[in-house]
């Protein structure tokens, strides 16, 4: 284990051969990070269309594009180093009580904080009469929070974003993870943005593994600690079937 603060690297430029090197030829690296972003943001909108019809497919869809887009496009993303990965884990289980916490105690008091019922899919009901389906949901909710969201989200938010406002023309002139009072501000904020009645919430969280990033400069702990918060998360869900924080 290190507890170096050296960055990560930067975005790879090892090229491949055969089919999968013609269809990346084209791809910038801004648009490696943006892509999954834009199919994770699009079946959320997919998913509303007619809710809670295509909620579970969309969601499914989901995990499974998502993931194979991060897999398609890895040769462009910073080489993740996972140098302070307890200090993720220590941060995560943090974020899940401040998440949890400061969430309940705004709904309990403001009602601009409160879910709105009609919006919140709760998979007991929906698969009520199929329990198999009701397990698989379950468990690809699970990984797909746990396993292909902080990467994808921890690349497009700490990584592209966070370096695109430090260095709008090329953001690989900036560093992972450095310094930054704006940066931190901005990427919280439109963080915050995606995530609805939670955005208060979400802002804090960010703030909190912004700081994560800039102590550690390593995407690794942040992404640790997004997992931890998200499976954490899912154990309270599932745990007191308050299905709006899912």
């Amino acid at each position: 284990m290190t507890t170096s603060n050296q960055q990560d690297s930067p975005p790879s430029s090892t090229s491949c051969s055969g089919p999968r090197a013609s269809l990346l030829a084209g791809v910038s690296d801004t648009w490696a990070y943006v892509l999954p972003m834009a199919i994770f943001l699009g079946l959320i909108w997919v998913g509303g269309l007619d809710f809670p019809k295509y909620y579970p497919i969309a969601y499914a869809l989901r995990a499974v594009l998502v993931a194979a887009a991060l897999v398609l496009f890895w040769r462009h993303y910073t080489k993740i180093r996972w140098n302070y990965w307890w200090l993720g884990v220590i941060v995560g289980v943090i974020g899940v009580f401040q998440w949890v916490g400061m969430q309940l105690w705004l709904q309990e008091r403001f009602s601009f904080f409160r879910p709105n019922s009609d919006s919140v899919f709760d998979p007991s009901a929906y698969f009520a009469d199929f329990p198999m389906l009701y397990a698989a949901f379950i468990a690809i909710r699970i990984a797909g929070a746990t396993l292909v969201v902080p990467v994808m989200e921890e690349l497009f938010w700490r990584d592209w974003l966070w370096r695109t406002v430090l260095a709008p023309n090329d953001f690989k002139l900036a560093d992972v993870g450095e310094p930054s009072p704006s940066a931190l501000i901005i990427v919280s904020g439109m963080f915050a943005v995606v995530h609805g009645n939670w955005w208060l919430t979400a802002i804090v969280w960010g703030m909190l593994v912004g700081g994560l990033l800039m102590y550690t400069r390593s995407l690794g702990a942040c992404i640790i600690a997004h997992a931890v918060t998200n499976l954490l998360l899912a154990g309270y869900v599932l745990y007191t079937r308050d299905w709006s924080f899912w």
